[in-house]
């Protein structure tokens, strides 16, 4: 099992805290936090979008079921610490191609159609999160229409 606590505890030296699993963690962390925010927008966090966050973070980072659901109860720890999202979206940028941050921006997707509906918190948060992953108008409705098309295939 992940110790996610050794790897967000404090009791981790400064070169730990930089190395290359600590960075991976920390980025499974954001991912996890953006979804979660994207899930809340609305003000419904249904059980539908938990389950599709823990299935999104057990393909992306190959995880179990029990390391995606502590992975879930860390990031809500996070948000509940943070004023913002900016520092998980830079995160993020700092340590991720352009096509892992249009596969989180694909997530996201994910995670607003899980009611099949989009809500103008929603959209409007999701803007915001492409704009802080530094991705265009452009790149942020092609995954919008990859997901949606996706959703009426199945």
């Amino acid at each position: 099992m992940i110790n996610f606590k050794k790897i967000f505890g404090k009791e981790f030296s400064e070169k730990e805290e930089n190395s290359e699993e600590n960075l991976e963690r920390k980025s499974q962390i954001a991912t996890c936090v953006i979804l979660l925010e994207i899930a809340n927008a609305d003000n419904e966090f249904l059980e539908i979008e938990r389950k599709n966050i823990i299935k999104i973070m057990k393909a992306e980072f190959n995880l179990s079921e029990k390391d995606s659901t502590e992975l879930i109860k860390i990031s809500e720890k996070k948000i509940d610490e943070s004023i913002d999202i900016w520092q998980f979206t830079n995160l993020i940028n700092q340590n991720s191609t352009k096509e892992e941050k249009m596969k989180i921006l694909e997530n996201a997707w994910k995670i607003i159609y899980s009611d099949d509906r989009l809500d103008a918190y929603e959209d409007h948060l999701i803007h915001k999160i492409s704009n802080l992953l530094r991705l265009n108008h452009k790149e942020l409705i092609e995954t919008k229409l990859k997901v949606s098309e996706n959703e009426k295939r199945d």
